[in-house]
């Protein structure tokens, strides 16, 4: 796939960070889920840097248990590096989603006993000035080509976890859960995205979720 302006720069952390994922799926991964979390895509100083969902450096190493060399992208935009573990800035969104995960969770074992976080799209894309691009704002004639190969990723996944549910984490995620997973029988639902750009999530995120899994039935 190619994307053109004002995209300028797509990071791919499933190839240059691949050791971290993989362990993160060979250790989280291995065998039946009830419930998946979906996220957009990879966030500049979380997944993108650590190749873990919502990878936040200091919980993905700390309480996840997960540390492993990362290499860099074919391109790479120099106000948007690849550091891996040694980058010192924190994800609000993935600080905010473990640190609420392992609060509940004495363990990752106990949270992944009956719960797998992914993201619909693995592609990090930003614009010259290193500004994040989501997969939402990309033009039609690059959207729906990515957007197809994104819900085959989402199917597979479901066919091998075999979830009960599957949460989006914010209103895309949950729309592309809706399309792709239509058909298969299993419930949706959503939780608001703990963005700092969402005014609500700064206000209380972790009692909104809370709240919003008591509605579905899975607080």
């Amino acid at each position: 796939m190619r994307f053109g302006p004002p995209v300028s720069h797509v990071y791919n952390p499933l190839e240059y960070a691949m050791r971290p994922h993989h362990a993160y799926l060979r250790r989280y991964a291995n065998g039946r889920r009830r419930v998946i979390f979906l996220g957009m895509n990879p966030g500049p100083f979380g997944m993108a840097q650590t190749g873990v969902p919502f990878g936040e450096v200091a919980h993905v190493r700390d309480w996840l248990k997960i540390e492993a060399p990362v290499g860099q992208p074919p391109q790479v935009n120099p106000k948007r590096p690849i550091l891996g573990f040694a980058c010192t800035r924190s994800e609000v969104s993935g600080a905010r989603l473990w640190g609420a995960v392992a609060d509940h969770f004495p363990r990752p074992e106990d949270f992944f006993r009956d719960h797998f976080v992914a993201n619909y799209c693995p592609l990090v894309f930003m614009e010259e000035s290193g500004r994040n691009c989501t997969p939402d704002k990309l033009p039609s004639s690059e959207r729906e080509p990515l957007f197809a190969a994104c819900d085959r990723f989402l199917a597979s996944l479901v066919r091998i976890l075999e979830p009960d549910w599957v949460i989006g984490v914010g209103a895309f995620a949950a729309r592309r859960a809706e399309a792709c997973l239509a058909k298969d029988s299993l419930q949706i639902g959503q939780i608001l995205h703990p963005s700092p750009a969402n005014p609500r999530a700064n206000r209380n995120w972790r009692g909104e979720v809370r709240d919003q899994l008591a509605a579905l039935g899975l607080c």
